[in-house]
C-alpha cells in the first residue's frame, strides 16, 4: 500500500523545508533507512532518511523548492502500484505526476539556481551557474564569519566538497557545495563577516563570464572582495612552491575536519605535527590514525639542522614601561552573540539573587561510594544536576518562562549545563533530566561537554532548556552570580568545595560546604518561591539517598 511522507520537521523553530539534493529518483528501489534526500531547515542541512521499503512513486518537492512542515514531500509504495487517489487528496502542495520525473532538458544545477539566488539578482544567470548565499546554520544565526576557505577560485568543486568553514554565533561549522562546477569567485574573505543571504560564492562552468552577477550583487550591498580568476591563478604557483607544511590558514589556524580534531584531540595529538592529506594540506581522519611522533622525529632535526644556519630570529619587540600598548581582538560570532544574548537578558529580566549554603560531607561520600561500581564516575556537578532535576519538579514555577501575555510552565525539566569553550560559552542540554540516573547523566555531559570544546555538537543539542546549571567550583570559585540563560527563569551558580570550621550539635568541627547561588526573574519566580526552591535543593544535596527514592 502507498504511503505519504511529508516535510519533516526537523528542529523545535522549523516551519518550513528547502530540499537540497534528492538521493533518490522516481522509480528507484527504496529499503528502510535509506537516506532519500538533504533537507535545508532552518539551522542546518539535514540528511532524512525513509522508514518505509518499497518504490519511490513519486516527488512532491523538487530540488531547490520550499516548502511548508507536514507538505506532500514523497509517495512510496508498490512498483506500478496507482496513486491518482492519495495526489487528489493530498493535503499539501504537491508537484504533479508529470513534474515527479526530472526534465532531460533541465538540469539538476538549474533548479537549484533558481531558489539559490535571491530575488535582487536582475540579470538572467548563465545556464549551469549557480550563486551561493551565506547559509543560516542556527536558529539565531544572523551573520556569518567565513573561517576558513578549503577552495580558492578556479578549482573544481564536486558535489559534497567542504567548501569553507563558517563561523556562526553557535559553532564553527562545515560548509558543502550541493552543486559541481568551477569555483568562480568568492564574495567573502576568510575572516570577514557579512549577514545570512550575502554573496558567497558563484559556481559555475570554468571561463563563464559572472562580472555581471558580481555587480548585481554589489548593487545590493555586497560587495565582491575576491580577486579575478586570473589573478588567483597566478598566485597558485608561488603557493606551490611554499615548503611542505602543516596546512594552516592566514590566521594559523590549522586545516582539519571536525572528526579528525576529535580523535586527535582524544589521543594527545598536536594537529600542528601532522601533515594532512586531504584537499590543501588538510588533515583528514587517516592523517591522525597513521601518525606516529617516531616518524616526525627526523624531519624534526632536519628543520633544527636548517634553522643553525639560517638568519638569526628577529628580536622581540621591546616595549618600554609606562608605553601605551594595546591588541585588538576581532570579535567571533559567538562572542557578539553571548554579548547581545547576556545584555538583552540583564537589562530585560529583573534579576535578584539567592544564595545557600550546603554541607557536602554526606554527598561526599555517597560519591565515592557510587564510584567504586565498576564503569562508572559521577562528579558532584552530576549530583547537583540531579538534585536540581527533582527539586524543579516539586518547584516548577522555577522552571518556567515570561510571556507578555503569560508565564509558561513547563513540567518536562531540561537542565542546561553551562560550558566553556575557546571562544566563549555553550549550553548543551539534558533532555528530561528528571529521568535519567546520576550515571547517565555524567555519562552525557561528559560527551556534550566534551563535543562542545570540538565544536562537534549540533543546534538541536543546544535547543529547548528550561533550567540552567553553570558551576566554577573547579576554579577554586567559592560564590558568584550568573545571568539567566533566556528563555529560562532562574540559573543555578555552583562553587568549590570549601573545607573549614562548621557547627554540628553545638560543636566546632572540621566540615566541607558548598555555596549555591540561584539567580531568578523576578517577572516570574517571587523571593519565597526561590527561597523554597533552595531549601529543597539542599536537602537533596545533604541527603544524596533521598535522590533514590
Amino acid at each position: 500500500m502507498a504511503i505519504k511522507v511529508t516535510m519533516p520537521r526537523l528542529s523545535d523553530t522549523m516551519t518550513e523545508g528547502t530540499v537540497a539534493t534528492w538521493l533518490k529518483k522516481v522509480g528507484d528501489k527504496i529499503s528502510e533507512g535509506d537516506i532519500l534526500a538533504e533537507i535545508e531547515t532552518d539551522k542546518a542541512t539535514m540528511e532524512f532518511e525513509s522508514f518505509n521499503e518499497g518504490t519511490l512513486l513519486h516527488i512532491g518537492i523538487q530540488a531547490g523548492e520550499t516548502a511548508p512542515v507536514d507538505s506532500l514531500l514523497a509517495i512510496i509504495g508498490n512498483e506500478g502500484e496507482d496513486i491518482s487517489a492519495l495526489l487528489a487528496g493530498g493535503d499539501a502542495p504537491a508537484a504533479s505526476p508529470e513534474a515527479s520525473a526530472p526534465k532531460a532538458d533541465a538540469p539538476a544545477a538549474e533548479a537549484k539556481t533558481e531558489t539559490a539566488a535571491p530575488a535582487k539578482a536582475a540579470t538572467e544567470l548563465p545556464k549551469g551557474v549557480v550563486v551561493v548565499t551565506m547559509p543560516r546554520l542556527s536558529d539565531t544565526m544572523t551573520e556569518g564569519t567565513v573561517a576558513t576557505w578549503l577552495k580558492k577560485v578556479g578549482d573544481a568543486v564536486a558535489e559534497g566538497d567542504i567548501l569553507a568553514e563558517i563561523e556562526t554565533d553557535k559553532a564553527t561549522m562545515e560548509f558543502e557545495s550541493f552543486n559541481a562546477g568551477t569555483l568562480l569567485y568568492i564574495g567573502i574573505q576568510e575572516g570577514n563577516t557579512a549577514p545570512v543571504d550575502s554573496l558567497l560564492a558563484i559556481i559555475g562552468p570554468a571561463g563563464t563570464d559572472i562580472s555581471g552577477i558580481a555587480d548585481n550583487y554589489t548593487a545590493g550591498g555586497v560587495a565582491p572582495v575576491s580577486a579575478p580568476a586570473a589573478e588567483e591563478t597566478k598566485a597558485a604557483p608561488a603557493a606551490e612552491k611554499a615548503p611542505e607544511a602543516v596546512a594552516e590558514t592566514s590566521n594559523g589556524r590549522v586545516l582539519a575536519s571536525p572528526l579528525a580534531k576529535k580523535i586527535a584531540s582524544d589521543k594527545g595529538i598536536q594537529l600542528n605535527q601532522v601533515k594532512g592529506s586531504g584537499e590543501n594540506g588538510r588533515i583528514v581522519k587517516s592523517d591522525i590514525e597513521n601518525f606516529t611522533p617516531a616518524a616526525q622525529a627526523q624531519p624534526a632535526a632536519k628543520t633544527d639542522a636548517k634553522q643553525e644556519t639560517a638568519a638569526p630570529a628577529a628580536p622581540k619587540v621591546f616595549v618600554p614601561a609606562g608605553e601605551v600598548f594595546t591588541e585588538e581582538i576581532k570579535n567571533s560570532q559567538m562572542r557578539k552573540i553571548i554579548a547581545k544574548r547576556l545584555a538583552e537578558s540583564l537589562f530585560t529580566a529583573p534579576h535578584y539573587n539567592l544564595v545557600i549554603e550546603v554541607s557536602m560531607d554526606d554527598a561526599m561520600a555517597a560519591r565515592a561510594t557510587i564510584n567504586t561500581v565498576p564503569d562508572t564516575k559521577v562528579s558532584f556537578n552530576d549530583m547537583v544536576i540531579k538534585a536540581c532535576a527533582l527539586a524543579l519538579k516539586k518547584h516548577p514555577k522555577i522552571n518556567s518562562q515570561w510571556k507578555e501575555d503569560a508565564i509558561i510552565i513547563n513540567h518536562h525539566v531540561n537542565i542546561g549545563v553551562a560550558v566553556a569553550v575557546e571562544d566563549g560559552l555553550v549550553v548543551p542540554v539534558l533532555k528530561f533530566t528528571d529521568a535519567m540516573s546520576l550515571s547517565q547523566i555524567g555519562a552525557s555531559v561528559r560527551d556534550l561537554a566534551g563535543r562542545a570544546k570540538n565544536k562537534k555538537l549540533g543546534p538541536q543539542e543546544m535547543e529547548g532548556s528550561t533550567f540552567t546549571v553553570s558551576n566554577l567550583g573547579m576554579f577554586g570559585i567559592t560564590e558568584f552570580n550568573s545571568i539567566i540563560n533566556q528563555p529560562n527563569s532562574a540559573i543555578l551558580s555552583v562553587g568549590a568545595i570549601v573545607e573549614k570550621p562548621v557547627v554540628k550539635n553545638g560543636q566546632i568541627v572540621v566540615g566541607n560546604t558548598m555555596m549555591l547561588s540561584l539567580a531568578c526573574d523576578h517577572r516570574t519566580i517571587d523571593g519565597a518561591t526561590g527561597a523554597q526552591f533552595l531549601q529543597t535543593l539542599k536537602q537533596y544535596i545533604e541527603s544524596p539517598v533521598t535522590m533514590l527514592a
